[in-house]
């Protein structure tokens, strides 16, 4: 630090200075090795040996002085001695600070070897203790052992001798953590600059996930390095799925689905593609890890979940545009007769009603349009199957609400119910994928052609299809007397299929039928009827047997 003195390295010996900072911190530790090997024979020794004279144990005189455990005396020596010195070390030179916190995970590695090594040579010196000697020699040794435990062979309560060793290390672990998380951010907030309207390119996604998987390898040194730097790299998705998320159209225009693509909506399908893209390359970075620990995992898994869950919100203004629209198109099956009688040919006039031609070229329309530009098929299939069975479940729902229904309207009916399995196609892998509700749009079409009474003894009653949906349908089959639930409560079938939607609980909705039932029975009595409608008995016990089910 005096006048004149030169600065180390000389420029352009950097290289040089560096190599041989690394070898003289191999040595260092092959030092300390040899140190600890000596000072543990030499406690094993005193501990063995006695005063020819006095038989005492030489271990015993040294405990008069209060120092029994020489071993862990001479440890927290060195531990101290390596923090104090690293630490006016690299306040005094630039040059080391930069090497021991650029090159942390080195720095780490010596020392995890270096530890790795004192447990190895303490398993050896026992392992040498215990097969020389005489048996009364040796029972000594377990009494002396039980005395003085080796602190490299296990863990004391109130001192840790492998966190002595690294807490020397803790302020270039810090320094080199914050330089990490830089290297992870400084891509991302270049591909994503203030003001910008587009998500990045494939080649600068590219760049962000070669960080990320650079910084996880170098850190795979160390089961807590490799955590600490899975926690900066779970900061950076969350940073990419905060610029994204910015970058989204929210306006209207992003949920319309009556002209072509808006420019909203084009970009809503460039971030989701870039979100999945991020997903799928960071799940693939920590898949190879060879020896990821499992906490790392989780803390990045977790993060991949948030984008999964902000592709979600990213796409749902569309979806509920479109099920919006399936649900209008459904309930105008309620503006067409199904009351026709059956035409000569026996066979309807039409392959299928008007409204589910307008579905079928809707759904067929939205999937080309809208969800073709998505690249996670996946992803897009999973939201699309849920529209899917919905629209099902409203299908049904209105089928069964349709009053009058005569045979020829049965007929077309039945051929809408075929025509709704192409109309979901498009939305699903598979329509038989769509589980209970491809299976209910099955039951329910021959239930159409039976009588009441075979309809009530159907074993797809309560297991397929619910009580309640075919007590519905029962109604249209008894005279206009005994009014639909909707009918008594003077809904529209819209504000009906809206309650159905609130209260999604059988209980609630048996219980609006049972009213309609009683108020029907309370008509004929006012009227002084002399007998009910042939199908309410049926209805009746029907009731009764879904209450029971319930119980």
């Amino acid at each position: 630090g005096g006048p004149g003195r030169a600065a180390m390295p000389t420029p352009g010996n950097t290289a040089a200075f560096r190599a041989a900072l690394w070898t003289n911190m191999e040595k260092l530790m092959d030092q300390i090795c040899a140190a600890c090997g000596q000072v543990q024979h030499l406690q094993k020794v005193l501990a063995k040996k006695r005063d020819p004279v006095s038989h005492v144990c030489f271990i015993e005189e040294i405990v008069k002085d209060g120092q029994s455990d020489i071993l862990y005396k001479f440890w927290t020596a060195v531990t101290q001695t390596l923090s104090s010195q690293f630490q006016s070390a690299t306040d005094s030179s630039m040059f080391l600070k930069q090497a021991f916190e650029g090159e942390y995970p080195k720095l780490l590695r010596l020392y995890n070897d270096l530890w790795k090594r004192l447990q190895q040579y303490s398993q050896n010196i026992q392992r040498n203790f215990n097969t020389s000697g005489t048996t009364d020699l040796f029972a000594e040794l377990q009494q002396m052992e039980e005395d003085t435990q080796d602190i490299f062979m296990q863990k004391n309560e109130d001192y840790d001798p492998e966190k002595a060793l690294k807490d020397s290390l803790q302020q270039y672990e810090a320094a080199y953590l914050s330089k990490s998380l830089s290297r992870l951010f400084d891509p991302i907030n270049l591909v994503f600059p203030p003001g910008g309207r587009n998500p990045p390119s494939s080649d600068e996604l590219d760049s962000i996930i070669k960080t990320i998987a650079s910084e996880l390898n170098v850190a795979a040194v160390d089961p807590d390095l490799s955590l600490a730097v899975a926690k900066n790299v779970a900061k950076t998705i969350q940073l990419y799925g905060v610029k994204s998320e910015q970058l989204l159209s929210t306006q209207g225009d992003a949920s319309q689905v009556i002209g072509p693509l808006t420019e909203g909506q084009r970009r809503n399908v460039a971030v989701v593609n870039s979100l999945y893209k991020l997903h799928q390359a960071v799940l693939k970075v920590i898949t190879s890890q060879s020896s990821f620990p499992a906490a790392a995992e989780q803390t990045v898994t977790t993060a991949l979940k948030a984008v999964r869950d902000l592709m979600g919100s990213a796409v749902q203004p569309l979806l509920n545009s479109v099920g919006d629209s399936v649900e209008a198109i459904i309930i105008t099956m309620h503006q067409e007769d199904f009351s026709g009688s059956l035409s000569s040919s026996g066979k309807p006039d039409v392959p299928c009603s008007l409204y589910m031609k307008e579905l079928q070229g809707f759904i067929a329309r939205v999937m080309s349009d809208y969800f073709r530009h998505f690249e996670c098929f996946d992803f897009v299939f999973d939201n699309t199957e849920a529209m899917a069975q919905r629209a099902i479940e409203l299908f049904i729902r209105n089928a069964s609400l349709i009053r009058p229904l005569g045979e020829g309207g049965k007929m077309r009916l039945a051929a809408d119910f075929a025509q709704m399995e192409l109309a979901v196609a498009p939305l699903c892998r598979r329509v038989s994928d769509l589980g209970k509700s491809y299976r209910q749009l099955r039951s329910f079409r021959p239930l159409l052609f039976q009588t009441s009474e075979h309809i009530a003894s159907s074993p797809a009653l309560g297991e397929v299809i619910p009580f309640s949906i075919i007590l519905q349908f029962l109604f249209t089959r008894a005279p206009p007397e005994l009014k639909s639930p909707f009918q008594r409560a003077e809904w529209s079938i819209a504000r009906y299929s809206q309650w159905l939607d609130d209260h999604p609980s059988e209980k609630d909705r048996l219980a609006l039928i049972r009213g309609a039932l009683e108020a029907y029975v309370q008509s004929v009595r006012t009227r002084e009827g002399k007998e009910f409608a042939p199908v309410y008995p049926i209805m009746v016990q029907l009731l009764q047997k879904a209450m029971s089910a319930l119980q």
